[in-house]
């Protein structure tokens, strides 16, 4: 099944989305960070925490961050879950580069490592890791129904796939504050970073595709999830949801 959001590429050319979206995020990389806080106002990073803390109760000791960019998502799961492993995995190099230099910095380069790999064509042996996050990165895959079967394919049994999304507030008045915000404000504050402007397009064209609520979770189901729920941040604005792989019989 294709979904609306596959088909909402940074460029519209005749490059595959793949291709167009490693090309955008290798040009935005060095002022992703910083401008991701500034168009969030900050609050992105009260989000990133409190979906973590959603882990706890896992305690995961592999972890697969997919979509890692610039490994904001990856170093804060070390520091809160202290597992025994991260990889990160992303198809834009520039991103991963800004987030090795940020794992090198902090000194955890034994624990935290990246790779450049599609989300659609895992390399890992099957049931390797214990949980596999996500912050933001979703929107951009090519296939979204591939990729959450190689989730539960390197995923072990119990183990729990947990991502946050952006998502389009539904009721009033955050929906139109939302609208307005999009359509006029974050143009503005791209602009004041001299950041390429159609990267800050796509963002609101693919968070208005994507599918949310309900339509999600019945995704996650239809690709071998269980124990599916979400819980929605600052009145809709943002999405967690969190599945499970199915246990292992019990004896």
């Amino acid at each position: 099944m294709t979904y609306k959001v596959e088909k909402v590429n940074p460029y519209g050319t005749d490059k595959s989305k793949k291709e167009q979206v490693e090309a955008m995020f290798n040009e935005i990389a060095p002022n992703y960070d910083r401008l991701n806080g500034l168009l969030s106002l900050g609050v992105d990073d009260y989000w990133r925490k409190e979906s973590i803390k959603a882990l706890k109760p896992y305690q995961p000791e592999y972890i697969l961050d997919i979509a890692t960019g610039t490994g904001d998502f990856a170093i804060l799961a070390q520091k809160i879950l202290q597992p025994k492993r991260i990889v990160g995995i992303d198809i834009s190099e520039g991103m991963m580069a800004v987030g090795r230099e940020k794992v090198k910095r902090k000194g955890l380069e034994n624990i935290i490592t990246f790779e450049r790999q599609d989300s659609a064509a895992l390399s890992f042996p099957d049931e390797t890791f214990n949980a596999v996050t996500g912050a933001f990165g979703i929107r951009n895959f090519e296939d979204i129904d591939k990729s959450f079967t190689e989730v539960l394919r390197v995923l072990k049994p119990g183990g729990v796939f947990l991502f946050i999304e952006l998502t389009t507030p539904e009721t009033a008045p955050m929906k139109e504050l939302y609208a307005l915000y999009t359509k006029y404000v974050m143009p503005v504050l791209s602009d004041t970073m001299a950041t390429e402007k159609r990267a800050y397009e796509y963002l609101p064209e693919s968070i208005a595709a994507f599918p949310q609520g309900r339509e999600m979770m019945l995704i996650l189901k239809k690709n071998g999830f269980t124990n599916i729920r979400l819980r929605r941040f600052t009145l809709g604005i943002t999405t967690l949801y969190i599945a499970e792989k199915c246990p292992p019989p019990t004896p």
